[in-house]
């Protein structure tokens, strides 16, 4: 049974409950490459269920997750109110080649795009946090939703690579 994108909604954001977003934000570079810095190329590679990502997969997907992150905000910010366009991560997947693209070439964008947009954000004023823009698959977002929904996305992607790592599903 595929998710509902308001149920998907709802389960990533609540991972962040009663925590900071932005604390959260900063340490996920550090904790994905300390989760695959020993990792054997070929585990890196496994897929848990067919049509599920590697942790390969998963860490390239972060790292154009956090480019369109960082285009939205800077949108928004523009804009306020402007269209979000919503994109096919499973396409993107399958164009981008993911399963191809280095991990520490992945984990290396995603840090410094990941840092380029804690600092933008911690140099929002505060009416800033409540621009918005209207997502083409899930309404309106304000720069502090898109905080939260990208810190709870981290969760999420890194309990899939620590799931992939403990066997889990492996025969």
């Amino acid at each position: 049974m595929t998710e509902s994108f308001e149920a998907y909604k709802e389960r990533i954001i609540s991972y962040v409950q009663g925590r900071e977003p932005l604390q959260m934000q900063a340490q996920t570079a550090d904790i994905l490459e300390s989760l695959v810095s020993n990792v054997p190329p070929e585990v890196l590679l496994l897929r848990p269920l067919p049509g599920k990502w590697s942790i390969t997969e998963i860490l390239a997907h972060l790292a154009d997750d956090e480019l369109v992150g960082a285009y939205r905000i800077r949108t928004i910010l523009s804009m306020p109110g402007t269209g979000i366009q919503a994109f096919d991560q499973a396409e993107w997947a399958i164009r981008g080649k993911y399963a191809a693209v280095p991990v520490r070439d992945s984990i290396a964008l995603f840090r410094q795009l990941r840092q380029s947009n804690l600092n933008l954000y911690h140099q929002l004023e505060p009416a800033q946090w409540d621009f918005y823009g209207i997502h083409q698959e899930r309404g309106m977002e304000s720069i502090r939703d898109i905080a939260l929904y990208y810190a709870g996305h981290d969760i999420n992607h890194l309990e899939q690579i620590r799931y992939i790592l403990s066997g889990a599903g492996r025969d």
